[in-house]
């Protein structure tokens, strides 16, 4: 042993050990991101999530009841979470409800938030312990088949904010995710509220990236093939707004083109949730959103996925490189980070403001006397002159 490895202290190779402990724990995380592990994973199978979207008025929660209703009939093994904290009667019973969680009212008062804003800060407190729902969700995954989800009436509070968009990525990223859009069939016999409609779901297909499947509701009121064949045909829509020569029904003539592409993505089914019409036909199509989850939407969601773990793994080595490069400088000695320096340079400017700041005071006392000696020789001189 040589007289150089003798005079290495305990500190470096403290410093080493944990150099070489951050190097494998680096390596750890790498492994366990492989493709590999990932791929075997996505093989089992999950259930599907529907995340059931509507505008206020539309029969959403009365649609729900009839899933929930349904899935006990028939056998179908459901899981069910709502997401409204303002509902006052839920009549269904729910896995996982918001409302045990965040009283609304409560929200109201201690933030002064009128209802919209009570509903909006409720789901964004929700969604900061949203990996825990997630966690629940997995530990029943191999005993259920579907995860209905109900969201807030009011449409843009789950639609656009930042807690909306944190949950239905926190489902996506592990299991297949299904969006419906829930449409007020009656109201949209005018071709200006279908268009409305259409331009909504398109948002949201473009806000989520994920299957968007269209359910008409009440069409024991009214049936659906209407909108159907709007969907299929631009011309009939042309043609049924015709008549209307009002500046929305101009916008609506000039959309219905734009739109005939949305369309062939989007699938639709027409429900009733009072008598119970088309609902084994909804999951059926929900089935199929779930295959195309898997086929194509998957696939986009692993490449943006495994873009952010490269960026992150390169920072990371960044980082690892940093501080190796900072121990071969140091050579064993006490490391100042970038930050401290920042500081003691912030505290140095202050010292050098006070000690300017303190001399511009004493400059400012010394004139002020002198002012007075001045003020006291001119009466000194207007009294000698009266005199």
């Amino acid at each position: 042993m040589t007289d150089v490895d003798l005079d290495i202290s305990d500190e470096e190779e403290a410093t080493r050990s944990d150099f070489e402990k951050l190097k494998l724990e680096s390596k750890g995380k790498a492994v366990e991101d492989s493709p590999s592990t990932s791929s075997s994973t996505t093989d089992v199978k999950k259930p599907i999530i529907v995340i059931v979207i509507g505008m206020a008025g539309s029969g959403k929660t009365t649609l729900m009841h009839r899933l929930v209703a349904h899935c006990h009939e028939t056998g179908k093994r459901g899981y069910v979470v709502n997401l409204d904290p303002a509902v006052t009667n839920l009549p269904y019973g729910a896995n996982i409800d918001i409302r045990d969680t965040v009283k609304y009212k409560n929200v109201m008062k201690e933030y002064g938030l009128g209802p919209n804003g009570g509903i909006l800060t409720s789901l964004n407190l929700f969604a900061t312990k949203f990996d825990e729902v997630v966690g629940l969700v997995e530990k029943r995954a191999p005993e259920v088949d579907y995860v209905l989800v109900d969201t807030p009436g009011q449409i843009e509070i789950f639609t656009w904010s930042a807690s909306g968009a944190i949950i239905t990525e926190a489902f996506a990223s592990t299991f297949p995710t299904v969006v419906t859009y829930v449409v007020d069939t009656p109201r949209s016999t005018s071709p200006v509220t279908f268009m409305s409609n259409m331009l909504y779901a398109c948002g949201i297909l473009y806000k989520t990236r994920l299957p968007l499947m269209l359910a008409f509701n009440k069409t024991d009121v009214t049936q659906h093939e209407f909108a159907v064949e709007w969907m299929e045909d631009f011309e009939k829509f042309q043609d049924a707004v015709e008549c209307d020569k009002s500046y929305n029904a101009n916008l609506s003539r000039s959309l219905c083109l734009v739109l005939d592409e949305f369309y062939q993505n989007l699938h639709n089914v027409g429900v009733s949730a009072v008598t119970g019409a088309g609902i084994e036909n909804f999951f059926q199509t929900v089935d199929s959103c779930g295959k195309e989850y898997m086929e194509n939407y998957r696939k986009e969601l692993d490449e943006r996925r495994k873009k952010k773990e490269a960026t992150e793994e390169e920072r990371r080595k960044a980082n690892l490189e940093k501080l190796e490069r900072d121990l071969a400088e140091s050579k064993g000695g006490s490391v100042v980070p970038p930050s401290a320096r920042k500081k003691d340079a912030f505290h140095n400017d202050d010292d050098e403001v006070t000690d300017v700041k303190e001399e511009e005071e004493d400059y400012d006392s010394e004139a002020d006397g002198d002012d007075d000696g001045d003020e006291d020789d001119e009466d000194e001189d207007e009294s000698h002159h009266r005199y």
